[in-house]
């Protein structure tokens, strides 16, 4: 069975911001039925009615376990403080989500065993409690978690090896490619734990990608990023997810033709 193709509402923040109804109706417009939340704990309720009203579900999204504040990932900002896990699963249960994926952890925790194992405690810890509610915990990484090397493997490989069986991963292609490593051979290595990847395409142009957010980031599949290689070995994929960090071009034209690429593939 193919995997649900569903796209990050982080893509289209601003307009979330300004009109949810609104920008949800358009995301149903250009083909999707499922999105993944963020922030969304906040919002839960009037998220939910918005969904609902546009025929649209939200099987997994994005909150906070690991961490008790977080800066945003270019270092500006203040700590800001994030909602408890039984308050994430609370907001998720309201939402109908299923599984809820800590979308990031600060460069600065990957420098050490030590250091993933408290991540890896932490996630451990959350995922028991939402065992408990019918929920799954998940990680999403970055391109710091595949640079950092400890033991001759990388950060999120040791990480997964810590992680309690119930938890999975949900691996970002462009973030993987980003980091120097081929997002197959990953997915490969990673198996059934990876239920869940970002489609996220980029030209890698070395210039563009120090930009923050990134400037190279294209649509699926016009890229430089080997999105259908790794989606071949993705050996328990659940969820395909659209998304863009940053957008140069119109992102609801570059969401739905991502949404296109991977329709195409599902139907050969």
């Amino acid at each position: 069975m193919p995997a649900l193709t569903s796209v990050q509402l982080f893509t289209v923040k601003d307009a979330l911001e300004a009109d949810l109804d609104g920008t949800l109706a358009e995301v149903a417009r250009r083909g999707f039925t499922a999105v993944e939340p963020y922030d969304f704990v906040r919002r839960a309720e009037p998220l939910a009615a918005a969904l609902a009203a546009n025929g649209l579900v939200a099987p997994t999204g994005h909150a906070f376990l690991a961490s008790e504040s977080f800066v945003n990932p270019d270092g500006s900002g203040t700590k800001i403080p994030v909602p408890s896990p039984d308050e994430v699963f609370d907001a998720a249960e309201t939402l109908g989500m299923g599984t809820v994926i800590d979308p990031y952890t600060e460069p600065a925790r990957w420098e050490s065993r030590a250091q993933i194992e408290e991540t890896a405690r932490l996630l451990n810890a959350a995922a028991e409690i939402a065992a408990g509610r019918g929920l799954r915990v998940g990680y999403h990484n970055h391109a710091h978690e595949l640079e950092a090397h400890i033991d001759g493997q990388t950060g999120l490989e040791l990480l997964a090896e810590l992680l309690d069986p119930r938890v999975v991963l949900e691996v970002d292609l462009y973030w993987a490619a980003r980091a120097g490593v081929d997002p197959a051979e990953l997915l490969t290595r990673l198996g059934d734990r990876v239920v869940a990847v970002h489609v996220k395409d980029g030209t890698l142009d070395p210039e563009a990608v120090e930009a923050y957010p990134p400037a190279d980031q294209v649509p699926a599949g016009t890229g430089a990023v080997p999105l259908a290689q790794a989606l071949d070995a993705a050996s328990a994929l659940e969820f395909a997810i659209v998304e863009f960090d940053a957008y140069s071009g119109d992102l609801f034209d570059g969401i739905e033709q991502s949404r296109v690429f991977l329709d195409e593939r599902a139907a050969r």
